[in-house]
């Protein structure tokens, strides 16, 4: 039949796009120096037959209203804002695929829903990225901790098929796909080769035993998921887990979704014990001003097909339209979270009226334009460090004696008692008042 190999192909190593020419830009990811060649093995007909032939079941096909489709009837995970996005539930025999940027909280979350689906069946954790006493150390801190709950820090794929074999769990979690290696294949683990053959065999178990299989994915700079684009067609669900690292609020849609809608939005607000599942986030973007201030105005967006009421804000009352304005931080230290909004707002005051701050004080929170000071989660966390440093004042946002966290059972932090004057604001306005003396 000739040469046993077609012509050779070129492929590229971060997305798995193809060509027949070498180039050095991908055309798929635009990325540089990634292409490279791989030979592909050209099957003769009477080779792919006796393949086929090999393959196919011994089970006759049948009329599809025989067919019961109570097997692929969902399951609820337990968290209601997971649910919505999938369409119901978990579906036996469905992999799922979570990516999102690293400390988002994709492990967090998966970590809650196996706890919950534990109540009803054994769940297999596998994590290739941490050891299991890292795993369980999370668990005790968002309180997913269940008997029926089984870890495995694993990195080969035959490894990881043995525990399911020991488990048989009703759901597969598996943190991350990137870091599981298919023994006799040829790549790197995380390269196009090894993500497309780890992922076809667990795919083939979860088919076969109805195992419902959830994969944990990382994204590129860019916000794409990494790894070859057929790893997106071979699953059945792409969720992608989203949110800022210095705000609450977190959002999982749905990319793709062969059971259920795809302009879904599940919401999840991030605190120190976890996440928890946001009906109604509206009160995240609006600020908790009274009475009516100029230049805010309330909006209603849409994230998929989820209403959301949004403020939206174009000024505060600070007259430095005039003055050229500098800052920088001591140190050359690069500051980008919200909660130094707060400091901002009072250094500019401090040098717009000429008055220095009255005495050592920190001042912590994120600051609206209409001149509103919000929450910021760690509050307690920062006030312990600041009394530790020796600050005996500090300026916060109202409200924050909420906040629980390990330093705080009882509401507020005990390090906030050692401190003279934590004193709470709802305004700069107020903040001024308390940071300049009047």
């Amino acid at each position: 039949m000739g040469n046993s190999f077609a012509a050779p192909l070129y492929r590229c190593a971060e997305c798995g796009w193809r060509a027949t020419k070498w180039s050095g830009r991908c055309g798929g990811c635009q990325a540089w120096g990634t292409v490279e060649q791989a030979a592909v093995p050209a099957l003769s007909r009477t080779r792919l037959s006796a393949r086929a032939m090999d393959r196919i079941a011994p089970v006759r096909a049948v009329p599809i209203t025989e067919v019961d489709a109570r097997a692929a009837t969902a399951r609820a995970t337990g968290l209601d804002e997971l649910d919505r996005v999938l369409g119901g539930g978990l579906v036996p025999g469905a992999v799922v695929l979570l990516a999102g940027e690293p400390g988002v909280g994709k492990s967090t979350l998966l970590l809650e829903a196996g706890a919950l689906v534990s109540l009803t069946g054994p769940v297999l954790y596998v994590t290739g990225e941490e050891s299991a006493a890292q795993v369980r150390l999370r668990a005790d801190r968002v309180g997913a901790v269940g008997d029926n709950l089984y870890i495995a820090a694993e990195t080969e794929l035959s490894t990881v098929l043995a525990q399911v074999d020991a488990v048989q769990p009703v759901l597969l979690i598996v943190d991350s796909v990137q870091t599981i290696v298919a023994p006799g294949v040829e790549g790197t683990p995380g390269g196009v080769t090894q993500i497309r053959e780890v992922t076809a065999a667990l795919m083939a178990v979860a088919k076969q035993r109805s195992l419902s299989t959830v994969l944990v994915g990382h994204v590129t700079k860019d916000g794409a998921i990494a790894g070859p684009r057929a790893l997106e067609h071979l699953v059945d669900v792409v969720l992608h887990f989203e949110g800022d690292r210095h705000a609450q609020l977190r959002m999982v849609r749905a990319l793709k979704n062969r059971f259920g809608p795809t302009d879904e939005v599940g919401c999840f607000e991030l605190g120190e014990t976890g996440l928890a599942g946001l009906a109604d986030p509206s009160g995240l973007f609006i600020s908790q001003h009274d009475g009516r201030v100029p230049g805010t105005c309330l909006t209603v967006t849409l994230e998929g097909r989820r209403p959301l009421i949004a403020e939206v804000q174009t000024r505060a009352d600070v007259k430095l339209g005039g003055q050229d304005v500098f800052a920088a931080t001591v140190g050359g230290v690069r500051l980008a979270e919200p909660a130094v909004d707060l400091a901002v707002a009072l250094a500019l005051a401090s040098a717009a009226a000429d008055l220095s701050v009255a005495g050592p004080v920190v001042a912590v929170g994120e600051v609206g334009l209409a001149g509103e000071v919000r929450r910021i989660p760690g509050v307690a966390r920062r006030i312990a460090e600041a009394q530790r440093l020796g600050f005996r004042r500090a300026i916060v946002p109202a409200g924050w004696a909420s906040e629980r966290g390990p330093e705080d059972p009882d509401g507020r932090s005990l390090a906030a008692s050692k401190l003279s004057g934590v004193r709470e604001v709802t305004s700069v306005k107020e903040a001024i008042a308390a940071a300049l003396g009047g």
